[in-house]
């Protein structure tokens, strides 16, 4: 029988980030588990960004671990690899448009949180935010926030970096081959059954993203995760966008936009490009002047408060969780896969992240992430 010390069932960013910590704290007897390609679900159809401004302070915080592994990525991922795939971190910033008092005042409390982390978050008059981007038509905001330390990259390009630094230590990345149950005995997990046989294990991290309810019914434990359709389209020409266009969210609608090789891609809360049409047209006219080359859709992996779930369940033990992302998977994904790998080994978390204990809902102890696009 095939044996691992851990299988990890998921090869998107969270997997694959676990993967790679593991191995930095010296476990190298891993499988990476992956039903499809590496990144082939969520990961892959999401909009790359990364960034500071939460309204959270624990998603601040693991964005403030998350995002020196972004910027050094050459070197971090070199310590391992003759290749470092480029992921084109461009740090542009992001730039919130409010046109509501009620968030303009969620925002500020949320800024003044941020600073006293040491985020250096800015307050934008709409001119300010107009000299950013000179196409958005800004009627009706009334003021915009910027930090130029966040930005956009390739979330394939940092899931294939991740895999291919674990596998240089001997990590087994498994593609085309999906979990199909996990197995039992006396209150203990024994192995991860695929399709090709069993893989005997006694630790599992469910890093399956949207499909995390799936994988944790096969042990046995109820994930509140639903996974919830977000679309993106692409045209191949700029409309003028500058090259340096930060990451640019209208909050109200959810609309939002960044530039992508020599064009743009845009998305937001809507799942047709009629229904999203309608805002990006007043915010962004030029999308009306632009051809649209192809449209793509992916999932939030969304919990019941749109805050993570990670936990190591002791029944069945043990299953380790890291879900429920709610679209900031990829970008915490560096803190995540620390965080999960710390404490398969037993050492004490660089961050405390007990508040996202699974249990919580039932507690009634959901804390709300209100920065959600």
């Amino acid at each position: 029988m095939e044996r691992a010390d851990v299988v990890i069932i998921g090869g998107g960013a969270i997997g694959a980030a676990v993967a790679f910590h593991l191995v930095r704290l010296g476990v190298t007897d891993v499988v990476l588990l992956e039903r499809e390609t590496l990144a082939s679900g969520s990961t892959s159809r999401s909009a790359g960004g990364v960034r500071l401004q939460f309204a959270d302070e624990l998603n601040i915080r693991m964005m403030e671990r998350s995002m020196p592994d972004f910027e050094g990525w050459d070197a971090l991922i070199g310590e391992h690899v003759d290749y470092v795939p480029p992921i084109g971190f461009h740090q542009h910033g992001y730039l919130f448009l409010l046109d509501r008092e009620s968030d303009v005042a969620v925002f500020r409390e949320a800024v003044d949180l941020q600073r006293r982390l040491g985020v250096d978050t800015r307050w934008l008059t709409p001119d300010e935010a107009l000299a950013l981007v000179p196409q958005l038509d800004l009627d009706g905001v009334l003021a915009a926030t910027w930090n130029p330390r966040e930005g956009y990259c390739s979330p394939e390009a940092v899931v294939q970096g991740l895999a291919a630094a674990a596998a240089a230590h001997g990590v087994r990345v498994v593609q085309g081959r999906g979990a199909t149950g996990i197995r039992t005995e006396g209150g203990r997990i024994t192995g991860v059954e695929t399709a090709e046989g069993v893989i005997a294990t006694d630790t599992v991290v469910c890093a399956a993203g949207a499909w995390s309810k799936e994988v944790g019914a096969m042990a046995g434990v109820e994930i509140p995760v639903e996974g919830i359709p977000h679309w993106m389209w692409f045209s191949p020409e700029s409309g003028g966008l500058p090259e340096t266009t930060p990451l640019t969210i209208d909050f109200t609608s959810g609309f939002y936009f960044h530039r992508e090789g020599q064009g743009f891609v845009f998305g937001g809360r809507q799942t047709t490009i009629e229904d999203v049409a309608e805002h990006a047209l007043r915010r962004l006219p030029v999308v009306g002047e632009v051809p649209i080359a192809s449209e793509w859709w992916g999932y939030y992996d969304d919990s019941p408060d749109h805050n993570a779930i990670v936990d190591d369940i002791d029944a069945p033990g043990r299953l380790l969780i890291a879900t429920g992302f709610s679209g900031h998977g990829f970008q915490q994904a560096p803190a995540i896969g620390e965080h999960v790998a710390e404490r398969i080994v037993g050492r004490t978390p660089t961050i405390d992240l007990s508040a996202f204990a699974l249990d919580r809902f039932a507690r009634g102890a959901t804390r709300t992430e209100h920065f959600v696009v």
